[in-house]
């Protein structure tokens, strides 16, 4: 059984109905978190292993160098092990054990990472007869699987639950990222002895979805060394090379750093450096994994970033589930998109989304400045004079009880943005208020740590009027359905979709009209709605 990514320590049985008193429950904090999995990542190797391979006799064979106190197998080109030792001196010993491959036509670039292959000598078997591994997924299942899933439960909410338990990532699917990450670091080290390699953004803000891409952040702090104040007398200083800024520093440490990766590591290719881009970054496929990874440096407001998501993501249980669903409606929509382009980001959708929780009556989730007057002194932050000041004792937030379930809040989310003035007002997470728009691009998102920023100002007109026709449609739809299934069912044939399966069919954006899809021949969409968003607006002007 496949064990979901959650930050809680302990695990508790909660209805979608109700606001889960999560601020009773021990959990460990967004660094705490990130550096406990950091440091099992160091303790762990990736291995190519046979696709008949015994778990048994693997695990026998590597206990000679420790204890294991963890292991999974998946697939991607191939059968792959990760393997956590109890002990990181394990590691040493393992490499000391390992051969460098044999080649007759080629010569090997003698670089000793922790990803291994395991061979067999002589009469030894790496097969373990019928017992065959169990292959942990890597990425979501088709969406007619889901959609076929999704159909045969009984009621929205327990499809709102299935869809998390299908999207989100799974322990497995983190802890390999977190490995991933590690096996970078190694490269880099080999230039910066004391970096880090961070993953950020979906990997580690309680929102990721099974296949999403891996953001990772090359940490050079450590490495810097420098000590808080000059000792008296005599002093040493490294001598170095210079830049004329910091970006241009950034630049030669992400270069030096992809030729690396490109020349040293394993499974990593396709290495792109897209080094003038707003931040630099370095892009490439880790085959092993089958993640598509971006490398950046000097990207420490993007790290914060997922540390407020992740304390919005462990408030409550429903901001999880919500923001999985609203994603995955928008992307089979082509609300967002895996490019770049003027499609709302999935970052500005989770913006709009947390904002919508704030909002309501009693709010689901605080606003960035209550995070910031519930911090201590040891939370205070500071990222290029922005003031990044979050509390990271989660369990000093309060929030008066909110008992709407999963499926009405998603409801209202859709009626909420189908008559939202995006003409003259912006989103604001920092107040939890709607407030004029400070310039005139069609959608305007404050950044919660650089105020100035505008998330979503890539997004054009044309998009940000598909996003409201479908929000509109989407409302009407649900309103329709009113939360129940059909009480008919073909004969010997599949579950029909209704409810959240069919609110994920093509049909409800060529419904719509939105530009792109043929409308079909029925009521045209405005009529079916106008009622729904006339009371929509009344509601709304009276908040």
């Amino acid at each position: 059984k496949n064990n979901r990514f959650n930050p809680i320590v302990s695990i508790v049985s909660l209805s979608s109905t109700l606001n889960p008193e999560y601020l009773q429950v021990v959990r460990k904090s967004f660094h705490a978190l990130q550096e406990e999995r950091r440091e099992r990542a160091e303790r762990s190797v990736l291995i190519s292993c046979s696709p008949k391979v015994s778990e048994k006799k693997l695990l026998k064979f590597l206990s000679q160098h420790g204890n294991v106190s963890n292991c999974f197998f998946y697939q991607s080109y191939g059968v792959y092990a990760v393997v956590e030792f109890a002990s990181k001196n394990s590691i040493v010993g393992l490499h000391e054990s390992t051969s460098l491959p044999s080649m007759h036509h080629e010569v090997s670039v003698p670089f000793k990472s922790r990803l291994l292959t395991l061979k067999t000598n002589g009469s030894a078997d790496q097969s373990g007869g019928s017992n065959s591994v169990e292959f942990h997924p890597q990425v979501a299942m088709p969406i007619n699987e889901l959609l076929q899933q999704l159909s045969a439960e009984e009621s929205v909410d327990q499809q709102l639950s299935r869809l998390t338990s299908a999207l989100q990532l799974t322990e497995e699917n983190v802890s390999l990222r977190f490995l991933v990450c590690s096996l970078v670091k190694d490269v880099a080290a080999a230039f910066f002895p004391k970096c880090t390699v961070h993953p950020f953004g979906s990997s580690v803000n309680g929102f990721g979805k099974l296949g999403c891409d891996l953001d990772m952040f090359l940490d050079l702090d450590a490495a810097s060394g420098n000590p808080k104040r000059k000792p008296s007398g005599f002093y040493l200083e490294y001598q170095m090379k210079r830049e004329a800024s910091e970006r241009a520093v950034t630049q030669s440490v992400l270069s030096v750093v992809a030729e690396s990766v490109e020349q040293f590591s394993p499974g990593c290719v396709g290495i792109q450096k897209i080094l003038n881009a707003r931040c630099p970054l370095v892009r490439f496929s880790h085959q092993p994994s089958g993640f598509q990874c971006d490398l950046t440096a000097n990207n420490r407001v993007a790290m914060k970033s997922s540390e407020l998501l992740y304390v919005f993501s462990s408030v409550d249980e429903r901001v999880r589930g919500l923001v999985l669903a609203v994603r995955y409606w928008a992307r089979v929509h082509g609300v967002t998109s895996s490019v770049a382009g003027a499609w709302i980001s999935n970052f500005s959708l989770t913006a709009l989304i947390l904002f919508f929780l704030q909002t309501r009556g009693p709010p689901i989730l605080p606003t960035v400045d209550q995070l910031r007057d519930l911090a201590d002194q040891s939370d205070q932050c500071c990222v290029e004079g922005n003031d990044c000041t979050i509390v990271s004792d989660l369990s000093r937030i309060r929030l008066q009880t909110n008992t709407e379930s999963l499926e009405r809040l998603l409801q209202e989310f859709f009626e909420f943005y189908a008559a939202f003035p995006f003409n003259h007002m912006s989103i604001n997470l920092r107040k939890g208020k709607e407030q004029n728009k400070p310039e005139s691009t069609p959608l305007h998102i404050q950044n919660p740590f650089e105020a100035t920023l505008n998330v979503s100002k890539n997004v054009n007109a044309a998009q940000l009027d598909r996003f409201v026709a479908l929000c509109r449609e989407s409302a009407w739809f649900l309103q329709q359905e009113a939360g129940s299934k059909p009480a008919t069912v073909p004969t010997g044939g599949s579950a029909q979709a209704w409810g959240l399966a069919a609110l994920f069919l093509p049909s409800l954006a060529q419904a719509a009209g939105v530009k792109g899809r043929r409308k079909k021949k029925r009521e045209p969409a405005s009529e079916r709605v106008k009622s729904l968003l006339q009371s929509i607006s009344t509601s709304h002007s009276s908040q």
